[in-house]
């Protein structure tokens, strides 16, 4: 259930809601070649497959255009086309087939350019994010505001979004995102109080996986606690199916959405009666991702008595260690005890035995 502390207009990426009452979407950018079509559309299936509800292609020229026209037949996710400095590539690639497209007013200055890119869209109903990145600011506004503040981001979001609204256009959504935690959060924050937008959330240049996922949860959640935030993209310098990964992770601590299994997993101490946990954790997660659960599950693995029956207890399923073996949890209660070796594939079979019946049921 999603905070009901801020409502926002609606917008539609083929079809797909976005903002209003829509759950937060999940976004995710390709990073191959877009002039490479296989490798882009292996790549787009990957990130598919990984949860991604919207993705979106760098579009830095016309073989860009070109392959993103090639693209189109072959998927139905939504897909944004991300266009700098040359608002040609805007209209082209929506003429190409994009369901939306991201403009930064920092490097498309001119009104007379942002108004073709707008009626371009207007004509086949695809909304224009306004994507404003403290890296890229108008100087002026850098001037005015003493810095790529806050501030400035805001303003030069508002103010785009006005001359969008005076050229009748209001399938509009809206990001801020900075490298710095706390300017992405006071910039969502004063922007949430100006507009109705969807806001899209996102943390720039965040880094390697370990730094990205801090500084990414750090930022947008207590956002998203707010009811602030529509849409988030997670960025890691590296592969863009862990960054739906972290995202996924992300709504899912904060009760906003669930996809497939949840794993709950103890620490590891001097008490865990597995000699390896760890390596049994990352296995049974794994073979969970090769799994079609369509119905949410949460999975404990715990390594001792302590904490790990109630942990266990609490979860659809899960087991617990002990050093007489294994106990096997279903919705609250023992359903069996077992040799520690036999543990994974036991725990497994519960997982599919359960996740079929809630099928069954339309759970």
């Amino acid at each position: 259930m999603r905070p009901p502390l801020r409502r926002t207009r609606r917008v539609q990426v083929r079809g797909l809601g976005l903002g209003g009452d829509e759950p937060v979407r999940v976004q995710a950018m390709t990073k191959t070649d877009t002039r490479d079509t296989q490798a882009t559309l292996v790549q787009i299936r990957a990130l598919e497959v990984a949860g991604a509800e919207i993705i979106r292609l760098a579009v830095p020229d016309q073989e860009s255009v070109a392959s993103l026209a090639r693209l189109r037949p072959h998927t139905d996710s939504p897909l944004v086309a991300d266009v700098h400095f040359d608002h040609r590539l805007a209209i082209a690639a929506l003429e190409a087939g994009a369901d939306k497209v991201r403009l930064n007013p920092g490097n498309i200055p001119d009104p007379a350019r942002l108004r073709q890119v707008v009626e371009a869209a207007k004509g086949r109903g695809a909304p224009i994010r306004i994507g404003i990145n403290s890296g890229s600011l108008p100087m002026r506004l850098v001037r005015e505001h003493g810095g790529p503040t806050s501030a400035a981001m805001v303003a030069a979001a508002v103010e785009t979004a006005a001359l969008f609204e005076e050229w009748a256009f209001s399938d509009i959504v809206v990001s801020l995102k900075s490298s710095s935690v706390t300017d992405t959060i006071e910039a969502n924050q004063l922007l949430a109080q100006q507009v109705d937008y969807p806001i899209h959330l996102g943390v720039t240049a965040a880094g390697p996986l370990l730094q990205s996922a801090v500084r990414s949860s750090l930022a947008l959640g207590p956002l998203l606690m707010q009811g602030i935030g529509d849409t988030i993209r997670v960025s890691v310098t590296g592969d863009p199916g862990v960054e739906v990964e972290v995202a996924w992770e992300i709504l899912q601590a904060l009760g906003l959405r669930r996809r497939g299994a949840l794993v709950v997993s103890c620490p590891t101490c001097a008490r865990t009666r597995h000699p390896d946990l760890p390596s049994l954790v990352e296995r049974i997660k794994a073979r969970l991702q090769q799994k079609e659960i369509s119905s949410p599950l949460t999975v404990a693995i715990m390594g001792c008595e302590v904490n790990g029956p109630g942990e266990a207890r609490e979860a659809d399923v899960g087991i617990a260690l002990s050093k007489t073996g294994a106990h096997l949890f279903r919705q609250g209660r023992v359903i069996a005890h077992l040799p520690i070796e036999h543990a994974e594939d036991a725990l497994l079979a519960e997982v599919d035995r359960l996740s079929s019946e809630r099928a069954a049921r339309g759970d």
